[in-house]
């Protein structure tokens, strides 16, 4: 089934904002709500800079800025700016979405992103909590193992999604094991 996002031909405008991108057209505000974009903000709807990348390479979105549409590089530009890994996020999410998911934004133990299990935004709560990196990057192990430990006792399912050097992503499911000592 093709959504009503990919079926318009109509391209939402988008301004720049500190946190991210401002979409004040209501009906555009509404579509994208519905489908899993942004938050409810007072004066419009906010994208985050990996979901307005998104869109922009989706060919759904132009950035407005001074009267000027900004291209996706001026747009990748300034979210590396407010976020050195912004083209991880952006590659993951890009991949999260072409695979029929919703991802939002993370919440706590330094997760990315939470998602949705497919058909299940807005009636359930994200089932998946994904970290994001590249591959090669090192992380802390203790703060991984206590993430790992609380985002399975709340019943999610931690995930590791890996940037690899060509730019593939690659998933790993996360959990608790217990080595015994063999010596």
């Amino acid at each position: 089934m093709i959504s009503k996002l990919e079926e318009t031909t109509d391209i939402i405008e988008a301004i720049e904002s500190n946190k991210g991108f401002l979409i004040k057209d209501n009906d555009s505000r509404q579509e994208l709500k519905i489908r899993g974009f942004g938050e409810g903000k007072k004066h419009g709807l906010l994208l985050r800079d990996y979901e307005a990348l998104y869109l922009i390479y989706s060919s759904k979105l132009d950035v407005i800025k001074d009267k000027k549409k900004l291209s996706f590089n001026d747009v990748l530009q300034t979210a590396l700016l407010r976020d050195e890994n912004a083209w991880t996020k952006f590659l993951i999410y890009r991949d999260i979405r072409t695979r029929g998911y919703v991802a939002k934004e993370g919440f706590g133990f330094g997760a990315d992103f939470r998602v949705y299990d497919k058909g299940n935004f807005g009636s359930k709560a994200a089932k998946y909590i994904v970290f994001a990196m590249n591959e090669g990057n090192e992380i802390n192990i203790k703060s991984l193992t206590d993430s790992v430990t609380q985002i399975s006792r709340m019943g999610k399912v931690p995930i590791i999604a890996v940037v690899e050097r060509r730019g593939e992503v690659i998933y790993y499911h996360l959990s608790k094991s217990h080595f015994r000592e063999l010596f």
